[in-house]
């Protein structure tokens, strides 16, 4: 790909403890349809986009893992997210990206703005009515 979607920075949320320098690669079970193995790794240019992604994956996992953002850089090339891209929000507010190359860790950040208690019961509402509707499929 040859146009410059968004020069970042980019971040990541997840439950996974990484250091600087890691990779980041596609290959895992999506936390929104875990019967999913995702063909891409997924990115933001919104730090509370990352941040909330990474509090969605904190609450579905057992075991009290902690959410986690971190700052990462693109290896390869990347392409608006199409599961949110013009399919749900026209152009791109998100600024969510996905790549089949990993992603390196730069850093990470420990500030975003943390969902409430209810805003998180709201999210496993719709992720629970995501799984049973089978419209709701993810663009692999």
């Amino acid at each position: 790909m040859t146009e410059v979607l968004d020069e970042g920075p980019f971040f990541h949320g997840t439950i996974a403890d990484l250091r600087v320098g890691d990779l980041l690669t596609a290959g895992f079970r999506s936390n929104y349809r875990p019967e999913v193995v995702m063909n891409h790794i997924y990115f933001t240019a919104l730090v509370d986009g990352a941040g909330l992604a990474a509090e969605i994956a904190a609450d579905l996992t057992e075991g009290g893992a902690l959410p986690r953002v971190y700052a990462v850089e693109p290896t390869g090339a990347f392409e608006n997210d199409p599961n949110v891209t013009d399919k749900k929000f026209p152009g791109n507010p998100t600024r969510s990206y996905r790549s089949s190359a990993p992603l390196r860790v730069t850093g990470e950040i420990t500030h975003w703005t943390r969902l409430t208690p209810e805003a998180l019961q709201v999210w496993r509402e719709r992720l629970a009515a995501l799984r049973a509707d089978e419209r709701g499929e993810i663009i692999n």
